[in-house]
């Protein structure tokens, strides 16, 4: 199978139970951000604008565990912000995870490895042989420092405290947006591809589920993602999600004033969405990508369909986030006052027309992979279910041996770095060599 069976049962028993009962919108994912902090200032990023007041605020643990019960979606994507940094993330993973849903953990890997070793010390506690098999792999590998792992053997500083374990019902989902040189210079910080990789190859070993997240933009070299894909193939992956990159206005905005970039030569067009996706579907059946074949003929543009953004909601510090994850007109106090109080059809695309202009280039993941999978008289086509069944019931793309072959470490690790972030500021502050001899 391409997904997991129990994880396919409980999504598909969620729908079909809505679909019985007739309801008329409901929440099929939470995308829950407890913060809006990161450790990272990624070109294209609208939250460093969008929510610059409020970075250091984090919502109430209980706020984010009544959240999924509130909208009662049986999958929940905790972003952010960097979500690692949530000081209480392990207990809102193990509340949530508690709660019977699915939980992915959008991340950009650079707390993973330390959230993994805490998980490895308290595994300790009970499997001292089991953990120092791993222990002993992991530094043969060059995934955990001799340091780190005689930290691991002195087990936890608080053995009641909550950690994050594999689970089935559990992904690290890994924001990617291509190798090494251009993945860096996306984020801003130069190293940060590699611990990507180290964090991904050290939980597969340990048997944690990983899937990848990537956003195409205007300058993305196609070729260079399907290389990427190769690569992440014999890392033995779980699976990839990918959408196009939106001018959605909090990005438009951080573009143009932190640095100076013209929104229009960054971010895609409908147009260009079409062609950058065209061969897409081909790629979905040689990578094990978790996108539904409809949403991507429709990113193919083979196919139209409508904007579904009620069925993947946003949580965060301000409330439930309306209309969309990227266009904020209001926050609401409660999912069903969301529901109630969005005039939906004012928003999205149809039959090629913009009901808000704000929507004329948006064709990303959480406004229309649910109407993909959710279908309805005005996206659904003879033969989408059994299209739908037969992909996620299909066996699993395996590797091609491509992948040996990627030159992935193509940047700083190669000697080819580049200037990113602060170090831009710091650069542009220093007098030339010539002004100086002048």
């Amino acid at each position: 199978m391409r997904f997991p069976l129990a994880s396919t049962a409980k999504v598909a028993s969620h729908i079909i139970r809505h679909k019985l009962k007739g309801t008329p919108r409901f929440a099929t994912v939470l995308q829950l951000e407890p913060l809006h902090t990161c450790n990272l200032t990624c070109t294209g990023c609208g939250r460093i604008r969008e929510y610059s007041t409020s970075l250091k605020d984090v919502m109430p643990l209980e706020d984010c565990l009544q959240a999924p019960i509130d909208c009662n979606a049986p999958m929940v994507s905790i972003c952010g912000g960097e979500p690692l940094i949530y000081p209480q993330i392990e207990a809102l993973t193990d509340g949530i995870l508690g709660q019977g849903r699915i939980v992915y953990m959008c991340t950009n890997a650079m707390f993973m490895r330390r959230k993994m070793r805490a998980w490895l010390a308290k595994e300790f506690l009970k499997k001292p042989q089991v953990v120092e098999k791993h222990l002993v792999e992991l530094v043969a590998q060059d995934l955990v420092s001799a340091k780190d792992a005689d930290a691991v053997r002195q087990g936890p500083k608080d053995p009641a405290a909550p950690v994050i374990a594999p689970n089935q019902f559990f992904y690290w989902n890994v924001h990617l947006d291509g190798l090494e040189y251009t993945h860096d210079l996306i984020v801003e910080r130069e190293g940060v591809f590699k611990e990507c990789v180290l964090a991904m190859r050290m939980a597969k070993l340990l048997g944690y589920q990983v899937a990848t997240n990537t956003t195409i933009y205007k300058e993305t070299d196609m070729a260079e993602i399907e290389a990427m894909y190769e690569f992440l193939g014999e890392i033995g992956l779980d699976g990839h999600t990918i959408s196009p990159g939106y001018d959605y206005d909090a990005a438009k905005k951080d573009m143009v004033e932190r640095l100076g970039l013209q929104p229009e030569n960054f971010f895609l067009t409908r147009d260009m969405t079409r062609e950058k996706f065209k061969d897409s579907l081909d790629w979905a059946a040689r990578f094990p990508f978790l996108n539904t074949p409809v949403f991507l003929e429709f990113l193919a543009g083979q196919r139209e369909l409508t904007c579904s953004a009620w069925a993947v909601p946003t949580r965060n510090i301000g409330g439930w986030k309306g209309p969309c994850y990227f266009m904020t007109d209001n926050h609401f106090s409660s999912y069903g006052e969301l529901l109630e109080k969005v005039d939906w059809d004012k928003y999205g695309v149809v039959q090629g027309k913009a009901r808000d202009p704000r929507c004329e280039n948006c064709m990303v993941h959480c406004g229309y992979e649910p109407s993909a999978t959710l279908g309805g008289k005005e996206n659904a086509q003879r033969g989408d279910m059994w299209k739908n069944i037969k992909f996620n019931f299909g066996s699993k793309p395996k590797p091609s041996g491509k992948g040996k072959t990627v030159n992935a470490f193509n940047g700083v690790t190669a000697g080819r770095g580049h200037l990113t972030g602060e170090q831009v500021k710091r650069a542009a502050a220093k007098p030339s060599v010539a002004a100086a001899a002048a």
